[in-house]
């Protein structure tokens, strides 16, 4: 079975601001804001790379956090979340 590529708009589309544990994100194109949790603001980082599946988001968090690389349930998990948001999509 292939993973999903998913994409999201450049980050010129969202106005983010820090709140303690939480970010707060305001995407532009749909004016709605989401309060995200850890680590969805970091996988909205690494999609601006460029469009990736959950193994290349993972080789991205990578270079920055320290991860034990068996993640990638949690973070197809957080994709699927983001893109039930309309902050992402499958590309």
């Amino acid at each position: 079975m292939t993973m999903p590529v998913y994409a999201a708009d450049p980050p010129s589309a969202r106005a983010v601001a820090v709140l303690d544990a939480l970010v707060a994100v305001l995407h532009r194109p749909s004016g709605a804001t989401h309060l995200l949790a850890s680590p969805a603001p970091e996988l909205l980082d690494a999609l601006a790379e460029g469009p990736a599946d959950v193994r290349t988001l993972l080789e991205r968090l990578s270079r920055q956090y320290d991860l034990i690389g068996s993640e990638t349930d949690a973070i197809e998990a957080r994709m699927e979340e983001l893109v039930a948001a309309g902050l992402v999509w499958r590309a």
